[in-house]
């Protein structure tokens, strides 16, 4: 872990850093808090044996979307968004997370119900939307094609933003 660590820090931290990119400058949950957090996360995971980088960024990712959703719980956000526009996922999960915690804990829970119909296109939601990763960091970490991951992106994608408007 501590060898690890230092190799993916600075991509986790860009990741991190180009999710806030366009939020604004009071937003409470930092890059470097993230990373702290999640890394705080997979220090608790003494029992995986870390394969490679992309291994390492696919559980990070998990850690982020345990952390985001929790912190959208923490913030205690009004029901349903009070007449908002609604959440896509090609949208910013920060700002979800910031001003939106409602839609996030919804998107939580819509991908629940995904992974229970199709546990591929809930990780790959899971590292593109809430990891940040691209198509073919996605595509290496689950040993499929690039495309397969867009396929199956874009059908996770149209299923879950479905379920959140219904």
């Amino acid at each position: 872990m501590e060898e690890i660590f230092p190799l993916v820090y600075d991509e986790l931290r860009r990741i991190a850093a180009r999710k806030l990119r366009d939020e604004r400058t009071s937003h409470t949950l930092s890059a470097t808090a993230l990373v702290h957090e999640a890394w705080l996360e997979l220090t608790k995971l003494n029992r995986i044996k870390w394969q490679n980088r992309s291994h390492y960024l696919a559980i990070a990712a998990q850690a982020m979307r345990r952390i985001l959703i929790d912190y959208a719980v923490a913030r205690g956000r009004q029901k349903r968004g009070g007449g908002q526009t609604p959440l896509h996922l090609d949208g910013d999960v920060w700002a979800v997370a910031e001003t939106r915690g409602d839609e996030l804990l919804a998107l939580d829970e819509a991908l629940v119900r995904l992974r229970a119909l199709n546990e591929r296109q809930a990780q790959i939601v899971e590292y593109r939307f809430f990891g940040g990763m691209s198509v073919e960091e996605t595509a290496d970490t689950l040993k499929v094609s690039t495309a397969t991951v867009k396929r199956e992106w874009a059908t996770a994608r149209a299923w879950l933003n479905r379920e959140l408007q219904a």
